[in-house]
């Protein structure tokens, strides 16, 4: 019977070890809907929702994207009424639309600074810097232009230092397809690849510069 009683008492020690929460979680405001107006508040809770996944080790992996490809949410919190999938539709000759895409985008930019800046002040669990040194963030766009539904100068932003890449850079690739950074990021995690999606598109491998 003691030899029952030690195991016991070694699973209940380990268990606590296990369930100990180190990390502050974030609450979850009450009454708070999934609804329009209510995409500020949700988008601070996906971002901390994240961070605190990666922090306790629940995944390497996360991504955040606000709505679908064709929503269309009103930043109304902007002062913007319209929906941001009609707004993109307008042509480069509605000044008006123009200025309240780039509060909107100004908006999505803050969003991703938020979510650098939580990586950077969330040290790394059992490591050395912060999550933000152990992490690369790389933000997209689906298209280059909305009203042309065009796919050509799509801007990519990488933010960290999980994977080596210098910061602080520029590139204009001159119509790379975007194959060739898919393969220079599978390469930069330990998985070269000789191809990503269609072959036709990956040309001469990795991209230089980066690392």
């Amino acid at each position: 019977l003691e030899t029952v009683r030690q195991v016991e008492k070694e699973l209940k020690a380990e268990l606590a070890n296990k369930t100990k929460v180190v990390h502050a979680m974030p609450q979850l405001p009450p009454n708070l809907e999934e609804t329009n107006d209510n995409i500020p508040q949700l988008s601070r809770l996906q971002i901390e929702l994240m961070v605190n996944s990666l922090a306790a080790g629940f995944t390497r992996i996360a991504t955040y994207q606000i709505t679908n490809s064709v929503g269309q949410p009103r930043m109304t919190w902007l002062g913007i009424k319209e929906g941001h999938h009609s707004l993109s539709h307008e042509p480069d000759s509605n000044e008006e639309a123009y200025e309240k895409l780039i509060k909107i985008n100004t908006w999505y930019c803050e969003q991703v600074a938020y979510l650098t800046k939580r990586l950077a002040e969330t040290p790394e669990p059992g490591g050395d810097g912060s999550l933000l040194d152990n992490t690369t963030i790389v933000w997209t766009n689906e298209l280059g232009k909305g009203n042309s539904h065009t796919r050509n100068n799509i801007p990519f932003v990488l933010i960290g230092g999980g994977l080596g890449f210098r910061m602080g850079q520029a590139f204009d690739f001159g119509g790379t397809p975007h194959n060739r950074l898919l393969m220079t990021l599978c390469e930069a995690m330990g998985h070269p690849v000789k191809s990503f999606g269609n072959p036709d598109f990956c040309g001469d491998g990795t991209l230089p510069g980066l690392v």
